[in-house]
Protein backbone atom coordinates (compact mmCIF):
# COMPACT_ATOMS: atom_id res chain seq x y z
CA UNK A 1 0.00 0.00 0.00
CA UNK A 2 1.38 3.48 -0.81
CA UNK A 3 2.21 6.04 1.61
CA UNK A 4 1.49 9.16 0.69
CA UNK A 5 3.61 11.70 2.83
CA UNK A 6 2.75 15.00 0.19
CA UNK A 7 0.28 15.15 -3.01
CA UNK A 8 3.09 17.44 -5.03
CA UNK A 9 6.06 16.03 -6.51
CA UNK A 10 7.27 18.65 -9.07
CA UNK A 11 8.46 15.64 -10.99
CA UNK A 12 5.53 16.11 -13.23
CA UNK A 13 6.31 20.31 -14.02
CA UNK A 14 8.15 19.37 -17.37
CA UNK A 15 4.97 17.44 -18.59
CA UNK A 16 5.60 13.99 -18.19
CA UNK A 17 4.36 11.42 -15.70
CA UNK A 18 5.64 8.49 -13.95
CA UNK A 19 4.39 4.91 -15.17
CA UNK A 20 4.10 1.79 -12.73
CA UNK A 21 7.69 0.90 -13.84
CA UNK A 22 9.26 3.99 -13.05
CA UNK A 23 9.66 5.03 -16.66
CA UNK A 24 8.74 8.58 -17.76
CA UNK A 25 6.26 9.43 -20.13
CA UNK A 26 4.59 12.63 -21.92
CA UNK A 27 1.15 12.90 -20.29
CA UNK A 28 -0.51 12.90 -23.22
CA UNK A 29 0.66 9.47 -24.04
CA UNK A 30 -1.82 7.09 -25.08
CA UNK A 31 -1.16 5.11 -22.40
CA UNK A 32 -1.67 8.05 -19.82
CA UNK A 33 -4.84 8.80 -21.88
CA UNK A 34 -6.37 5.45 -21.11
CA UNK A 35 -5.77 5.52 -17.48
CA UNK A 36 -6.77 9.10 -16.95
CA UNK A 37 -9.87 8.43 -18.83
CA UNK A 38 -10.33 5.11 -16.26
CA UNK A 39 -9.61 7.28 -13.49
CA UNK A 40 -12.33 10.18 -15.23
CA UNK A 41 -15.02 7.10 -15.40
CA UNK A 42 -13.86 6.30 -11.26
CA UNK A 43 -14.65 10.02 -10.30
CA UNK A 44 -17.54 10.32 -12.31
CA UNK A 45 -19.09 7.28 -10.21
CA UNK A 46 -18.37 8.47 -7.44
CA UNK A 47 -20.29 11.86 -8.40
CA UNK A 48 -23.13 9.73 -9.00
CA UNK A 49 -23.20 7.97 -5.91
CA UNK A 50 -22.52 11.36 -4.07
CA UNK A 51 -26.22 12.12 -6.40
CA UNK A 52 -28.16 10.35 -3.97
CA UNK A 53 -28.30 6.58 -5.68
CA UNK A 54 -30.50 4.22 -4.36
CA UNK A 55 -28.61 1.47 -1.86
CA UNK A 56 -29.02 -0.90 -4.22
CA UNK A 57 -26.75 0.52 -6.55
CA UNK A 58 -24.02 1.56 -3.59
CA UNK A 59 -22.26 -1.36 -3.15
CA UNK A 60 -21.99 -2.95 -6.85
CA UNK A 61 -20.49 0.81 -7.61
CA UNK A 62 -17.97 0.54 -4.56
CA UNK A 63 -16.78 -2.30 -5.63
CA UNK A 64 -16.60 -1.46 -9.17
CA UNK A 65 -14.59 1.54 -8.13
CA UNK A 66 -12.14 -0.64 -6.50
CA UNK A 67 -11.68 -2.36 -9.80
CA UNK A 68 -11.30 0.80 -11.90
CA UNK A 69 -8.37 0.97 -9.91
CA UNK A 70 -7.27 -2.00 -10.57
CA UNK A 71 -7.90 -1.61 -14.21
CA UNK A 72 -5.63 2.25 -13.85
CA UNK A 73 -2.82 -0.11 -12.15
CA UNK A 74 -2.69 -2.47 -14.77
CA UNK A 75 -2.72 -0.01 -17.35
CA UNK A 76 0.02 2.55 -15.52
CA UNK A 77 2.66 -0.55 -15.83
CA UNK A 78 3.80 -1.39 -19.05
CA UNK A 79 3.19 -5.46 -20.15
CA UNK A 80 6.88 -5.73 -20.31
CA UNK A 81 7.36 -4.70 -16.29
CA UNK A 82 4.30 -6.51 -14.85
CA UNK A 83 6.57 -10.31 -14.80
CA UNK A 84 8.69 -7.83 -12.06
CA UNK A 85 6.03 -5.78 -10.82
CA UNK A 86 2.87 -7.37 -10.49
CA UNK A 87 -0.13 -5.46 -10.18
CA UNK A 88 -4.04 -5.80 -9.29
CA UNK A 89 -6.14 -6.43 -12.64
CA UNK A 90 -9.62 -7.25 -14.01
CA UNK A 91 -10.50 -10.96 -15.22
CA UNK A 92 -13.30 -12.73 -16.48
CA UNK A 93 -14.72 -12.33 -13.02
CA UNK A 94 -15.07 -8.91 -12.96
CA UNK A 95 -16.40 -9.37 -16.24
CA UNK A 96 -18.92 -11.99 -15.06
CA UNK A 97 -20.12 -10.44 -11.90
CA UNK A 98 -20.88 -7.29 -14.18
CA UNK A 99 -22.86 -9.79 -16.27
CA UNK A 100 -24.72 -11.25 -13.24
CA UNK A 101 -25.73 -7.72 -11.67
CA UNK A 102 -27.32 -6.83 -14.98
CA UNK A 103 -29.29 -10.18 -15.10
CA UNK A 104 -30.48 -8.96 -11.67
CA UNK A 105 -31.25 -5.62 -12.07
CA UNK A 106 -33.15 -6.35 -15.58
CA UNK A 107 -35.88 -9.09 -13.76
CA UNK A 108 -37.63 -5.92 -12.46
CA UNK A 109 -37.20 -3.44 -15.63
CA UNK A 110 -39.66 -3.21 -18.21
CA UNK A 111 -38.49 -4.20 -21.76
CA UNK A 112 -37.08 -1.96 -23.62
CA UNK A 113 -38.77 -1.15 -26.90
CA UNK A 114 -37.24 2.37 -28.00
CA UNK A 115 -33.59 4.08 -27.01
CA UNK A 116 -33.73 5.81 -23.67
CA UNK A 117 -32.07 8.94 -23.78
CA UNK A 118 -30.07 10.44 -20.64
CA UNK A 119 -31.68 11.45 -17.66
CA UNK A 120 -34.75 11.06 -15.98
CA UNK A 121 -33.66 11.45 -12.30
CA UNK A 122 -30.44 13.52 -10.94
CA UNK A 123 -29.15 10.65 -10.10
CA UNK A 124 -29.87 8.60 -12.94
CA UNK A 125 -28.27 11.29 -15.60
CA UNK A 126 -24.83 10.83 -13.32
CA UNK A 127 -24.95 7.27 -14.12
CA UNK A 128 -25.71 7.96 -18.27
CA UNK A 129 -22.37 10.49 -17.89
CA UNK A 130 -20.20 7.77 -16.20
CA UNK A 131 -21.69 5.47 -18.91
CA UNK A 132 -20.61 7.83 -21.87
CA UNK A 133 -17.27 8.57 -20.00
CA UNK A 134 -16.71 4.30 -19.90
CA UNK A 135 -17.29 4.38 -23.50
CA UNK A 136 -14.23 7.23 -24.41
CA UNK A 137 -12.27 5.16 -21.57
CA UNK A 138 -12.96 1.57 -24.31
CA UNK A 139 -11.77 3.67 -27.16
CA UNK A 140 -8.92 4.98 -25.35
CA UNK A 141 -7.66 1.87 -24.14
CA UNK A 142 -8.46 0.58 -27.90
CA UNK A 143 -6.10 3.36 -29.18
CA UNK A 144 -3.40 1.90 -26.24
CA UNK A 145 -4.05 -1.72 -27.34
CA UNK A 146 -3.13 -0.44 -31.53
CA UNK A 147 0.86 0.01 -29.96
CA UNK A 148 1.18 -1.63 -26.78
CA UNK A 149 0.18 -5.26 -25.37
CA UNK A 150 -2.74 -5.09 -22.94
CA UNK A 151 -4.90 -7.59 -20.99
CA UNK A 152 -8.04 -8.52 -23.73
CA UNK A 153 -9.99 -8.23 -20.56
CA UNK A 154 -9.50 -4.76 -19.94
CA UNK A 155 -11.37 -3.95 -23.22
CA UNK A 156 -14.08 -6.49 -22.22
CA UNK A 157 -14.82 -5.19 -18.57
CA UNK A 158 -15.05 -1.80 -20.21
CA UNK A 159 -17.43 -2.58 -22.88
CA UNK A 160 -19.91 -4.53 -19.67
CA UNK A 161 -19.18 -1.54 -17.38
CA UNK A 162 -20.78 0.90 -20.40
CA UNK A 163 -24.04 -1.59 -20.79
CA UNK A 164 -24.13 -2.16 -16.74
CA UNK A 165 -24.14 1.28 -16.13
CA UNK A 166 -26.73 1.93 -18.48
CA UNK A 167 -28.65 -0.88 -16.66
CA UNK A 168 -28.02 0.55 -13.20
CA UNK A 169 -29.31 4.23 -14.99
CA UNK A 170 -32.85 2.39 -15.81
CA UNK A 171 -32.84 0.48 -11.99
CA UNK A 172 -32.27 3.94 -10.78
CA UNK A 173 -35.05 5.78 -12.25
CA UNK A 174 -37.29 2.75 -12.39
CA UNK A 175 -36.54 2.65 -8.20
CA UNK A 176 -37.93 6.51 -7.93
CA UNK A 177 -40.47 5.96 -10.22
CA UNK A 178 -39.20 7.99 -12.88
CA UNK A 179 -40.20 7.08 -16.65
CA UNK A 180 -36.70 6.66 -19.01
CA UNK A 181 -36.72 9.34 -21.32
CA UNK A 182 -37.50 7.97 -24.89
CA UNK A 183 -36.37 9.40 -27.98
CA UNK A 184 -38.73 10.49 -30.59
CA UNK A 185 -37.69 9.20 -33.79
CA UNK A 186 -40.12 11.79 -35.44
CA UNK A 187 -39.11 14.78 -33.74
Amino acid sequence: MPRITRVYTRTGDDGTTGLGDGSRVPKNSPRVTAYGAVDELNSHIGAAIAAGLSSHLVEPLRRIQNELFHLGADLCTPAAAQATRPVPHVSARHVEALERLMDELSESLSPLENFVLPGGSPPAAALHIARAVCRRAERDVLTLSESEPIRPESLIYLNRLSDALFVMARSQNAALGVADPLWDSRA
